[in-house]
């Protein structure tokens, strides 16, 4: 019994450590789930009508773009279908910034400049990140109460199970009358809802965690039998710079050829070197929706052959079983691995988590302050 009570006081405390943060954290993880779904719906202005002519080369985008946008850094450019609108990405991380322009593939002309720091979706995932505080502040404070939240599940699965099994139905489905009081539901509601939902909330949490901190990730990685890098690395050319006769870039041929290599890819996403000495890297998306399955592949930027990674982003079918964990990792955390029946089983377990610590802290607030008779 002293075990229990012990368990009860921690899983009591993290509770009110952490219960705004997690309430915010899910509350902001229901509205993230459909990003995708909902913003197709209006952003029509990246198709295009195909023609029958070259497309622009990355260099052409790069410098078209860099007109908007001359004091940032070109972070990388989307390549996707004939009917598609090309798009430059501009990133820095101090001061934060990170816009994208949309062009003409075929005219250059500029269609659209999104700004992905404004906009509900973008307050959305600050909240998610961190509680739309400072990000060095935020960051900290969410990864830290994601820790602690793991567990305040794993105390509360313990908690749930009842000390004798004639209990157990009681624990297991709602067996209310017009004369169960309101405590008796709210209890109800935390302890059969939070079993029913604590392995989906583990999973969500644990996921959650690994991209917060990359100890984590690391020790996930060794674990699973993992022997390569767990770590994003841009290789060295293996060639060295020589005088181009021509007027056209190596870099500018990379696209069509990866276009004609992979045809069912469904985007080609091109990142330029930033310095002499550094390969191109470019990231094939094979699946709509989904980055677990997407090619990391690297070219010398003088040769355009192709050099392989030692780290566990590389081409997919290179992959092994530790490599996939940590690839599907983001994809598991929003449902995205399940298609759109993943989506919705997130969307609920977020909702229903979020319920978690209303119920919880009003158990307290009856237990501390109750009426005296």
């Amino acid at each position: 019994m002293k075990y229990r009570k012990t368990i009860l006081s921690i899983h009591k405390i993290l509770g009110l450590i952490t219960g705004v943060v997690v309430f915010i954290v899910s509350i902001t993880g229901c509205c993230w789930a459909f990003r995708d779904e909902i913003e197709s719906t209006y952003n029509d202005y990246k198709k295009v009508e195909p023609q029958n002519i070259a497309i622009l080369t990355p260099t052409k985008a790069k410098l078209i773009a860099e007109e908007i946008f001359p004091n940032n850094t070109v972070h990388g450019t989307i390549f996707k279908k004939a009917d598609d609108a090309i798009e430059v990405i501009f990133y820095d991380a101090k001061p934060e910034f990170y816009q994208s322009v949309f062009l003409n593939p075929y005219s250059g002309e500029i269609i659209q400049i999104d700004n992905h720091l404004t906009g509900f979706f973008a307050f959305i995932l600050k909240g998610h990140m961190r509680l739309w505080l400072p990000k060095d502040i935020g960051e900290q404070v969410v990864g830290a109460s994601i820790l602690l939240f793991i567990l305040i599940i794993i105390s509360g699965f313990i908690l749930w199970i009842p000390k004798k099994r004639k209990s157990l139905k009681k624990r297991l489905k709602f067996d209310w009358k017009s004369t169960t009081k309101w405590k008796r539901k709210n209890f109800d509601l935390h302890t059969i809802i939070g079993f029913y939902i604590c392995t989906f909330a583990l999973v969500a949490a644990f996921t959650g965690a690994m991209i917060s901190y990359n100890w984590l990730k690391y020790v996930v990685y060794v674990s699973a039998g993992g022997d390569k890098i767990p770590a994003f690395i841009i290789p060295d050319n293996k060639s060295k710079k020589t005088e181009i006769d021509s007027n056209t870039l190596p870099i500018d041929n990379l696209i069509v050829k990866l276009q004609k290599e992979s045809p069912k890819a469904k985007s080609f996403e091109l990142h330029y070197p930033e310095t002499e000495d550094e390969s191109i890297y470019v990231e094939v998306s094979n699946s709509e929706g989904l980055y677990y399955n997407s090619d990391y592949r690297f070219f010398d930027q003088n040769t355009l052959e192709e050099i392989e990674s030692k780290a566990i982003f590389g081409k997919y079918k290179d992959a092994k079983f530790a490599d996939k964990i940590i690839r599907m990792n983001y994809d598991i955390h929003v449902g995205a691995i399940g298609g759109l029946a993943g989506k919705i089983i997130a969307f609920l377990i977020s909702l229903i988590t979020a319920s978690l610590p209303v119920t919880g802290i009003l158990l307290w607030y009856g237990k501390k302050y109750k009426r005296k008779n």
